[in-house]
């Protein structure tokens, strides 16, 4: 007997996601330089690189260095600023149907507050992610992350400025980051993605250098999976807003991993620069593990963990 097609529609806020699969902010450039080889509008969204209020320049070369299960990054969230944004890339990313979610970093509560108001009336913008996480930047986010009362003073600055869903990105951080994410919701916001870049470094040691010009960087890739998913769980448990897991999701049994756990969504990151068609390939797995297990609703597998009695 032929199983019906699992429902794979999921809502984070306000906003309604064909399924639970997008893509992870900073590794899939602005969406439209994957159009080519991955068809976007399969996609539940597409989460665009930060976005800040005046143009970065970045971090000073090298910027990338591969490690065992893992890539460390130093990018330094290089970006063209909101307005180019608004101007250069909103308009090509309007033709695709999915949602487009914008990463949104800064120094100051206060930038983060007016790139947030001047997407509020962007044609196009679904939702907005406050990067309070990244560990490649010497002061903004960097900072905010490690506060819960600096992470309520953002997230009530930059709801009084918008009307668009909000996600905060939280950072790996072991001993706080409950209290973070309870902070975030009490505050305002819509949902939680978790987890950011690990901080990592490597040295020459025949030069007994740092690798990256900035000589630190963020971990992602496999090697950050379980970590990821532990933190995920812990912060499933205290709040009541849905979840995005990320960190090191290679195929779909990882990500289910991160639904199980408590996640509503994931997001894809590193594995998209080995494979771009991975995207697709989770959400057919994650599909054909519902069939499997008869379950009709992809929203029925969120925070479904057995933890046996002791």
């Amino acid at each position: 007997m032929q199983h019906l097609k699992p429902k794979m529609d999921v809502t984070i806020g306000r906003m309604k996601l064909k399924n639970p699969v997008m893509t992870a902010s900073g590794t899939f450039g602005y969406g439209i330089e994957y159009s080519d080889v991955v068809d976007l509008e399969k996609l539940g969204a597409i989460v665009v690189k930060g976005v800040s209020l005046h143009p970065w320049e970045g971090n000073p070369p090298p910027r990338l260095v591969e490690t065992p299960s893992g890539l460390i990054n130093s990018i330094g969230l290089q970006n063209p600023g909101v307005e180019r944004f608004i101007a250069e890339y909103l308009p090509a990313l309007r033709k695709y149907n999915t949602n487009i979610i914008v990463n949104v970093c800064g120094y100051k509560i206060d930038e983060y507050a007016e790139v947030a108001e001047r997407l509020d009336t962007a044609k196009g913008v679904s939702a907005l992610e406050l990067n309070v996480s990244c560990p490649n930047i010497h002061k903004g986010g960097a900072c905010l992350g490690k506060s819960p009362a600096n992470i309520t003073r953002l997230v009530k600055a930059v709801r009084k400025k918008t009307k668009l869903p909000l996600i905060v990105k939280l950072p790996p951080d072991i001993f706080n980051i409950t209290k973070l994410a309870r902070s975030a919701e009490d505050a305002g916001a819509d949902a939680l993605s978790l987890i950011n870049t690990l901080p990592a470094m490597v040295i020459d040691v025949e030069k007994r250098m740092p690798v990256l010009g900035n000589v630190t960087g963020g971990l992602s890739g496999p090697a950050i999976h379980p970590v990821a998913l532990k933190l995920l769980r812990d912060v499933a448990q205290v709040v009541h807003i849905p979840i995005i897991g990320m960190g090191g999701i290679t195929n779909s049994q990882d990500a289910l991993a991160f639904l199980i756990a408590g996640a509503s969504a994931v997001a894809v990151g590193t594995a998209c620069f080995i494979n771009p068609g991975v995207l697709i390939e989770i959400i057919q797995g994650i599909e054909r593990y519902l069939i499997r297990h008869k379950i009709s609703s992809v929203k029925e597998l969120t925070g479904t963990l057995r933890i046996p009695e002791k």
